[in-house]
């Protein structure tokens, strides 16, 4: 970390920051123009679809860093996947205490399996009060070590706010956190996970594929339709319209897509539909070629039914989890 300034604290960036040090206590925040800043939230954006590709197969979808990695769960069946470990801990941790007992035993694992020998820049404590900071340089050292080629956005920095209870009152340091190093190359956009899932084993694709078409069945199960073979069925694009409009709530003129489409063009003309409706709420994160999905390549219909998945599957309860 690099110092940037050294003040008194102002009561509005207290306010901001939350809970106060105790007496002879640092601690550190982000203040909310660090948390706003662009490559700050690409940075989590990246490592969200990073842990959804990895655990998709086990229904886990994960939507806040700060949310969803304090209890241990997640990254219990993370480390599971990424190191292939089997930990001896309860599936449902219902109590504060339980919960981070859990998180205990997971981060005892994830450290020796890292082969940390320095104090690492996480703790129980930190992770377990939903230190941002803290998950993010667990996650990054985790990125590191099982998949040194996420394409990350280089040159991540945000100011920190170090806050240390004295004699004499609350002092405040303004610091400059280096979360990512620079790279000489342009920053990457994000990785399309669906490549990269397709690098996996057979049968962990075929997971995948299975979580995904339970997934569309559910929805579209509400019509009476089902589907087996995802790249076939959604290249008409009429599955998918119908889908998304369940999804989101809205109904389309039958005027509007061919419901019968006799041609390619008219299978163009519905998917092109279909990725224009998904434009306003994004939840691809890259670009999709109709002409792809109209010619069932399965990277492309996969990576579709994966937003809207992400985007709209609920989290399911611990108790319901695989182990």
């Amino acid at each position: 970390m690099e110092p940037k300034s050294s003040s008194p604290l102002l009561p509005l960036e207290l306010g901001q920051a939350g809970e106060a040090p105790l007496p002879g206590e640092k601690k550190k925040f982000l203040p909310p123009m660090s948390r706003a800043d662009p490559k700050f939230e690409e940075l989590q954006k990246v490592l969200i679809e990073w842990i959804n590709a990895q655990l998709l197969p086990e229904h886990i979808v994960v939507r806040s860093l700060e949310e969803d990695m304090f209890d241990g769960l997640v990254l219990h069946h993370l480390l599971q996947r990424l190191a292939g470990l089997q930990l001896e801990v309860e599936e449902m941790a219902l109590t504060a205490s339980s919960r981070r007992r859990k998180l205990t035993v997971v981060l005892d694992a994830i450290n020796r399996s890292l082969q940390v020998e320095q104090p690492p820049r996480w703790s129980v404590d930190d992770i377990f009060n939903k230190d941002l900071l803290a998950t993010l340089h667990l996650l990054l050292a985790l990125a590191a070590r099982f998949q040194p080629d996420l394409a990350l956005p280089s040159n991540v920095r945000v100011e920190v706010i170090l806050m240390e209870s004295t004699k004499s009152g609350l002092k405040s340091e303004k610091l400059v956190e280096q979360l990512t190093g620079s790279s000489p190359e342009k920053d990457q956009p994000s990785r399309d996970v669906i490549d990269e899932l397709f690098k996996l084993p057979p049968e962990r694709v075929n997971a995948v594929r299975e979580a995904i078409v339970n997934f569309v069945n559910q929805k579209l199960g509400r019509l009476g339709l089902s589907v087996q073979s995802l790249e076939s069925q959604f290249a008409d694009g009429v599955l998918l319209l119908l889908l998304i409009g369940q999804l989101e709530g809205f109904f389309l003129h039958l005027k509007e897509f061919h419901l019968t489409p006799s041609s390619p063009a008219e299978m163009l003309h519905n998917v092109r539909l279909a990725l224009e409706l998904l434009k306003e709420k994004d939840p691809l994160g890259v670009p999709v070629s109709p002409e792809d999905i109209v010619n069932g390549d399965p990277r492309s219909t996969l990576w579709v039914l994966y937003g809207l998945f992400c985007r709209h599957h609920p989290r399911e309860p611990p108790a319901e989890l695989p182990s």
